[in-house]
């Protein structure tokens, strides 16, 4: 009797389970690791067509930026390729093979794009009791992603010690505070528009009498009076933003810090 077509059928119903034994078993156990082990690719060996190719970047200029292409670069390509960063000559080498060279060409193009300008114009309006007495404006021309420092002023010498030399003369060390208006902007891309991270500083010199320091270590150090502002924002191109409000104390003065931004073509 031909038992083929019934035991194919209890096989197909998963009522039949076929055990081999011998020979035949160890032959198909064997021959399944080296068919693995052929498939499988050597991750430390080295292609015979790598090339080595050197990518400048362009429009980067600071070392965290070319830090960040770096590091996009070395997770989309392959772990064999090798990535290397020249900050002297602001230049990526990569020996890799043609096909991602090709990648890291475009990849690095991608990122490596030219930062827009803007100018950023402050406005610091002054009121007494109310009434205006006063309006300064400062533009800053500032780099997108790239912080920039504006000083306007004067450095106030202070005296922080003295001390005797060999030759029983006084030497006396000062400090240099930097007295007048400070600037401290950083503005770059975000979802809903400009992301700006400002400082703005105001100081002045008074004198010791304001506070009674008429005698003593401090009778001839310098007051100085300081209104401090630091925050981020979301600005939109050519729309004022208030930054903030400061009732300066001990007086009937008020400031109010205004900033606009707009477009350098």
């Amino acid at each position: 009797m031909n038992l083929m077509p019934r035991t194919l059928n209890l096989l197909a119903a998963g009522l039949l389970t076929l055990t081999f034994t011998g020979s035949a078993f160890a032959q198909t156990a064997e021959s399944k690791p080296a068919e693995s082990k052929s498939a499988e690719s050597n991750p430390g060996e080295r292609r015979s067509d790598f090339v080595v190719k050197t990518y400048y970047l362009k429009n980067i200029s600071q070392q965290n930026d070319a830090n960040e292409v770096l590091i996009a670069a070395r997770n989309i390509l392959d772990r064999n390729d090798k990535l290397y960063l020249v900050a002297a000559e602001n230049a990526i080498v990569l020996e890799a093979p043609p096909d991602q060279q090709a990648l890291a060409q475009k990849l690095i193009a991608d990122l490596d794009r030219p930062h827009r300008s803007y100018r950023l114009t402050f406005t610091l309006a002054d009121s007494d009791a109310g009434k205006r007495v006063g309006v300064q404006h400062f533009s800053i021309i500032v780099v997108g992603g790239q912080r920039t420092i504006l000083k306007q002023g004067s450095k106030v010498p202070v005296m922080t010690g003295s001390y005797d030399t060999k030759t029983s003369s006084q030497q006396t060390q000062f400090t240099y505070l930097d007295i007048g208006m400070n600037f401290d902007v950083t503005l770059s891309d975000s979802p809903g528009g400009l992301l700006l991270k400002a400082k703005v500083e105001d100081s002045s010199v008074g004198t010791p009498n304001e506070y009674g320091n008429t005698s003593g270590p401090l009778a001839q150090e310098p007051i100085v009076h300081q209104t401090s502002l630091e925050g981020t924002s979301i600005l939109t191109l050519g729309k004022p933003v208030t930054l903030g409000s400061v009732d300066v104390a001990g007086s009937t003065r008020h400031i109010d810090i205004e900033v606009v931004a707009d477009p350098i073509s």
